[in-house]
């Protein structure tokens, strides 16, 4: 009976995801970690595909102040910003992306404002604290755009295509030349030279 509880706890840390792990140690506000989903592909020992973890966090705040709370708690805990091609694939605005790395681990942080809901006239608004002092709260017949959503995506390096050489697209090292065509009648040396009877 005593051994049950330690052994509970050790099979649920054997089985649970380190890097979810190592996210939830992240030293964020609680502001900035509501509504936590994670997701994950792939195998943990990379067999045939590498495993794929994502996170998506719903924080009270902008997003300005958002990414500054999570680029922080990164650094604190021994990621480092890499500044690589493709990060992000596509320019971002009013929006912050970053990606870190740190032992075999790449990370892409994604902060940005949330997509507005309608709030119809006959639904209650009930402001935060942080709403009430900073006027943010949502007008009856308004939209409701407060706060901010977090994405973080976690990939091993080996899977990574940002890590590895890019492949060539020099047209000179596409194709085959093709074999010269012959000319003439090949097997005319082959054949005697008729003479005349």
């Amino acid at each position: 009976m005593l051994g049950a509880l330690p052994t509970y706890f050790g099979i649920r840390a054997a089985t649970r995801d380190p890097v979810f792990t190592a996210l939830d140690a992240l030293a964020v506000p609680a502001w900035a970690e509501r509504d936590i989903v994670d997701g994950v592909s792939g195998s943990r020992w990379c067999l045939l595909e590498c495993r794929f973890r994502e996170r998506t966090i719903e924080s009270e705040r902008p997003w300005e102040e958002t990414a500054r709370a999570y680029e922080s708690a990164l650094t604190q805990e021994g990621w480092r910003p890499w500044k690589v091609d493709l990060c992000p694939e596509q320019p971002v605005e009013n929006q912050h992306y970053s990606c870190w790395r740190r032992d075999e681990l790449t990370l892409d942080l994604w902060v940005r404002p949330p997509t507005c809901q309608e709030v119809l006239p006959d639904q209650p608004t009930v402001p935060s604290a942080g709403d009430a002092e900073s006027g943010d709260a949502a007008a009856p017949g308004g939209t409701d755009c407060r706060g901010s959503v977090v994405s973080i995506k976690v990939r091993n390096a080996i899977a990574d295509d940002r890590t590895g050489p890019r492949p060539s697209t020099d047209p000179s090292l596409t194709g085959v030349d093709p074999d010269p065509l012959p000319t003439g009648d090949p097997l005319s040396d082959l054949l005697p030279t008729p003479t005349p009877s």
